[in-house]
């Protein structure tokens, strides 16, 4: 592994070094993955059990940049390195590659993608047409494949649905105009609303897959990204209903105490705070 000292006294110093960076990062992980003195729990995860977290802290990144909390940032950017490490750690103890490999494969990629920096491209291009050529030059890289190969299985929903439709755009397969998303939301509206009395479980939860398949749509059209809106969404509900416990709290009560019609009413006063005094 890169970085790595060759006894173990000095291993042990660069843990402890707090200037140590990336190579004590590198070292820290290998002595929680090491089968004798390392870490139980550690030493017990996989690829597979690992993932999970990696898609988790990936998501904590995205919130605090929403939250513009700067001050958490670098923690979480740091968990999501780890990541980074934990796999390639396992990665190398199953001779698959290891730390540097990855390294380089990124290095190499980012170079390969920009031609306009690190070749002979024009730079002069707008953000579209370097978006362009990104998507060309990763097509080249991926050979002869189906249309939407290649979209991982692992991306939040929302995201993959507008992935797999940008796909789909690029060779002709789109409406052209959010006219025809719109006709298409009400017609799958209308579509859920009737299988609620007629249809199975299963059938109604394909009708709604449908509508959101068709929202994430809309918002591809609008150039809205759909989990950025909708945690948006999230923490105006997490604000505005936290105001209701809060006013809830002063006249002595808890939500359980309440109805929805009290509770209703303070939705409105919240949105109304939210929102300021007219003009």
């Amino acid at each position: 592994m890169p970085g790595t000292p060759p006894d173990p006294a000095a291993r042990a110093a660069l843990i402890a070094d707090p200037e140590g960076g990336l190579p004590r990062l590198l070292e820290i992980m290998r002595r929680l993955r090491d089968p004798v003195t390392g870490c139980p729990w550690d030493v017990a995860q996989d690829f597979d059990s690992i993932a999970p977290y990696t898609i988790e802290e990936a998501h904590e990144v995205a919130d605090a940049i929403a939250r513009r909390a700067w001050d958490e940032l670098t923690g979480e950017l740091g968990d999501l390195l780890l990541q980074t490490v934990y796999h390639a750690q396992m990665a190398d103890e199953a001779e698959l590659f290891d730390f540097a490999d990855v390294v380089r494969a990124i290095a190499d990629k980012m170079v390969a993608r920009h031609p306009h920096v690190f070749g002979n491209d024009a730079r002069d291009k707008t953000p579209e047409q370097q978006t362009a050529d990104w998507e060309r030059i990763k097509a080249a890289e991926r050979g002869p494949a189906r249309v939407l190969d290649g979209v991982a299985l692992g991306l939040p929903a929302l995201t993959r649905a507008v992935k797999l439709q940008k796909r789909a755009a690029r060779v002709g397969f789109d409406w052209p105009s959010t006219d025809e998303v719109l006709a298409k939301i009400v017609e799958e509206t209308q579509e859920l609303t009737e299988a609620r009395a007629s249809l199975t479980e299963a059938e109604i939860t394909e009708e709604f897959g449908d509508l959101l398949f068709v929202m994430a749509n809309l918002a591809r059209h609008l150039q809205i990204d759909p989990e950025a809106a909708l945690r948006a969404a999230n923490a105006k509900f997490t604000r505005r209903f936290g105001r209701i416990e809060d006013w809830l709290a002063e006249a002595g009560k808890t939500p359980a105490d309440s109805d929805l019609a009290e509770m209703d009413a303070l939705w409105n006063r919240a949105k109304a705070e939210e929102k300021g005094p007219p003009g």
